[in-house]
């Protein structure tokens, strides 16, 4: 768990030191998607789990690694020009609150309402997590608040991955394919995605105007936090049960904003911590119901919801 949890949550440094270092968000998105989707071909060759084949199947892996890669790595990226690596992690972490309400709006959650052990309870999670974003962006502070469009990209980014889940829940249930090999199909396509947008970083080349540092932290990004963590879940998975698995997404703020403190040099104000605290109270209430696992890029079992 705290393997994983370290890995997870410093993605969003490893993200920030790339973007300092000569990278730009869309080649960000490409090298972390080329390096994941390598990572986890080998984990499913070794694991002899075969790429799914159709095409029907592959244009859902299309859409889903768009929802659930491409746009929010992306999104991430761009986002953490302008926000700390630490309110990153934060900001990521209402992505259960989105989840909800994505699943109101489907018709895949029941109304709150009608739940009558659980709902109020949720309802009141769900104010509380998005009052903890609101402390969090403080737009009554003069000039004190957050940069409106980075912070807006971070949190457009965590609810890709709720609309993501849902979708993916629907498209990709019961495709007969290995969880590895279903991701490391997505995760493939994600990089195809990404590339075609190399042309607006002003390069075709996804390592141009890096130095030897920004190189470093792209890959690590792409081998540990994305490829390797998503394997290092699974196993948790399968050895420590779902609840302890889902207990890693309460570790990842508080990961990226201990790392954006002690290695950045990121602010670490009492206003900011007070809106960790509140958001994740809120995505605790929204989820105690229920234990699922967490995982970097869900499959339809296991997901952050």
């Amino acid at each position: 768990m705290a393997v994983l949890a370290l890995f997870w949550g410093s993605g969003f440094l490893w993200i920030r030191l790339a973007l300092q270092h000569g990278l730009t968000p869309v080649q960000i998105t490409v090298l972390r998607s080329v390096l994941g989707a390598a990572v986890l071909l080998l984990l499913a060759r070794s694991a002899r789990q075969r790429l799914p084949r159709g095409a029907a199947i592959w244009r859902r892996l299309t859409l889903a690694a768009l929802l659930c890669n491409a746009l929010p790595f992306l999104l991430t990226a761009y986002g953490e020009r302008g926000v700390g690596s630490g309110l990153a992690g934060v900001l990521h972490a209402t992505t259960p609150l989105w989840s909800l309400l994505v699943g109101l709006v489907l018709g895949t959650e029941r109304a709150l309402g009608t739940e009558r052990a659980r709902g109020p309870l949720r309802l009141g999670g769900l104010v509380l997590g998005f009052a903890g974003v609101l402390l969090i962006f403080s737009p009554w502070r003069d000039g004190g608040g957050l940069p409106v469009l980075p912070a807006l990209a971070l949190l457009g980014a965590a609810a890709s991955y709720a609309i993501a889940f849902a979708y993916m829940a629907r498209a990709l249930t019961g495709t007969g394919t290995g969880p590895l090999a279903l991701s490391a199909a997505q995760l493939t396509a994600a990089a195809g995605l990404s590339t075609l947008a190399l042309p607006v970083s002003g390069s075709l080349d996804p390592v141009a105007g890096a130095d030897p540092l920004g190189l470093v932290a792209v890959a690590v990004l792409g081998v540990a936090c994305t490829g390797l963590t998503f394997h290092l879940n699974y196993r948790l998975i399968a050895t420590e049960g779902p609840t302890s698995a889902a207990t890693v997404g309460y570790l990842l703020p508080v990961v990226s904003t201990a790392l954006g403190a002690l290695v950045l040099g990121e602010e670490l104000t009492i206003r900011t911590v007070a809106g960790m605290i509140v958001v994740l109270a809120g995505v605790f209430l929204t989820k105690h119901h229920r234990a699922q696992a967490p995982a970097l890029m869900p499959t339809p079992t296991a997901s952050r919801d």
